[in-house]
């Protein structure tokens, strides 16, 4: 059977045709708009902003065929998006019109409580049987939004799953051969392709029977996972090529050798087999004055692409430049390119430094930030923000205009007071711009989550700064990355006890197999913390 694929030049459409491969089915796309029609089987993967997710398919003429082949109930799967784009219309752009297939509009999360978006593993709630759930086993499954339908909203001749974040919500929709997950399926793993196998067989749909029928569907409140994250960083060694290296507060080189620690894609396939949540890479090199099109880490992204199915970061040379053939690309050319070769989410690290300082002076938003583009197009969860913050310690809150905490870890000269000062390139400049200030430009100009870094811990493997992490955390509603020190499995059980982090990342440790992944998760499980 041939897979068609909708693929209308949205976000990381490159893991849902490697998922659909990876189970042994052919692909094509959608070339013009009836071939939504004639496909035996459609998916219509949705990411990115809603509103520009439907202006591009009214553009490509692709909304009235995509109308008509959910109403002639032909097979359709839809993913994230494209379940919210079923819908008349969304909060997350007001005017723009949804293909309107179920009544009522798209809202976004508003718990006071809760990080938006929603970045991480949830489970779900089955409400009626379908053999799209054939040997699935209540695994958690990986979502990412800041928008979702609404149960009293929700036609309940659609409701297929349910999963809760500060509420209840629908993750899932399905009458006949048509059905939509909030979820990713191609990023969840094994329980996701599982899910995906059932939708791409060549089984007739099964009849739906109510599950209050079935005891074995008894539900409960389901709880997102708190995620750990194993980092590679990328760059190249004095021969050229590609390794995963690890530095001590930045410094990557022993005995003037470049430290080689693996091979970027080995190592993340390694790390996907172990149980790693999510893989993130920072190419610390930056290749710079490479074509575009022959910028190393995207052949990382898209053969990792093919072997890892959890998602997928990337960071370094998020950009506008010119390459050495005098072509000129924008930030969003640069991070377009990625997403095609397998990223879900792009982390941008001196660039948000350049562009909070602006903000911060003008309190405007230009729209023309690498931060604002990126994040229109693509929604607020693909953007990730990497702050490289080190101690800058003061006698007294009133030497200095940024923000300041009182801390345990005492100054050199017995100082009880600090700030976190922003760095930029790879930690060697200091900017009069502090951790906080940064988190907070950066959430109003649309990202959606930090990457929390601290020079101080890098590499002394003496736990995470969580002082750090409480003082950006509470002045952000963004969703939090615990990085830097991590050196056992009991500091992953710390930041998550003392912080309220959404995820903790670790490199070092896991490169030289000091502290196993699997480990890690063992000891979250026995302090009784919620893991994937």
């Amino acid at each position: 059977m041939i897979i068609t694929l909708l693929d209308y030049g949205a976000g990381n459409v490159r893991s849902v045709r490697n998922a659909i491969k990876k189970l042994g089915y052919t692909v094509q796309d959608v070339r013009r708009p009836t071939d939504i029609l004639t496909a035996e089987r459609l998916i219509f993967p949705g990411v990115g902003s809603y509103g520009s997710v439907m202006n591009r398919l009214r553009s490509d003429g692709f909304v009235a065929p995509l109308i008509e082949r959910i109403k002639s109930d032909k097979p359709v799967l839809g993913i994230c998006v494209a379940l919210q784009a079923l819908f008349e219309g969304s909060e997350e752009s007001p005017g723009v019109a949804g293909l309107g297939v179920l009544q009522g509009q798209v809202k976004r999360f508003t718990n006071p409580d809760l990080s938006v978006p929603q970045i991480g593993w949830n489970g779900i709630n089955i409400h009626k049987q379908s053999h799209l759930f054939k040997g699935y086993k209540k695994e958690k499954l990986y979502f990412v939004h800041s928008y979702r339908a609404t149960l009293e909203t929700t036609d309940q001749e659609w409701l297929l799953t349910t999963s809760n974040y500060g509420e209840e919500f629908v993750s899932g929709v399905q009458k006949g051969n048509v059905a939509a997950f909030q979820f990713h399926p191609e990023k969840s793993g094994a329980a996701g392709l599982t899910i995906l196998a059932n939708y791409l067989s060549s089984e007739k749909s099964k009849p739906i029977i109510l599950s209050s029928d079935n005891p074995s569907n008894t539900k409960q409140e389901t709880k997102i996972a708190k995620r750990v994250i194993a980092c590679l960083d990328v760059r190249s060694n004095d021969n050229g090529d590609l390794v995963v290296t690890k530095g001590d507060q930045y410094d990557v080189r022993d005995k003037g050798e470049v430290r080689n620690l693996g091979k970027p894609v080995e190592l993340a396939k390694r790390y996907y087999e172990e149980g790693a949540d999510e893989i993130t890479f920072l190419n610390i090199t930056g290749f710079r004055d490479f074509p575009m099109e022959d910028q190393p880490m995207l052949e990382v992204l898209q053969k990792t692409s093919e072997q890892v199915f959890v998602p997928l970061t990337i960071g370094g040379g998020i950009r506008e430049f010119t390459d050495s053939n005098g072509v000129a690309y924008t930030s969003l050319d640069v991070a377009s390119e990625y997403f095609r070769s397998g990223a879900d989410k792009i982390s941008i690290g001196s660039d948000a430094c350049c562009t909070a300082e602006k903000f911060l002076k003008s309190n405007v938003k230009t729209g023309k930030s690498s931060i604002e583009q990126i994040s229109s197009v693509y929604g607020a969860q693909a953007v990730v923000i990497s702050i490289d913050p080190r101690r800058v310690y003061v006698n007294t809150p009133d030497e200095t205009e940024h923000n300041v905490i009182k801390t345990e870890i005492l100054g050199p000269n017995g100082e009880q007071y600090c700030w976190y000062q922003c760095t930029v390139k790879g930690g060697r400049e200091g900017r009069d711009l502090d951790a906080v200030q940064l988190a907070m430009s950066c959430e109003a100009l649309g990202a959606g989550e930090i990457l929390l870094n601290c020079i101080d811990k890098d590499g002394t493997n003496s736990g995470f700064d969580v002082e750090l992490i409480n003082h950006v955390k509470s002045a952000v509603s963004i969703p939090v990355i615990a990085s830097s020190g991590a050196g056992s499995a009991q500091h992953f059980v710390d930041v998550f006890r003392e912080t309220d982090a959404e995820a903790a990342l670790a490199a070092g440790i896991f490169h030289r197999r000091e502290v196993p992944i699997f480990e890690v998760k063992q000891a979250l499980i026995d302090d009784g913390i919620e893991i994937r």
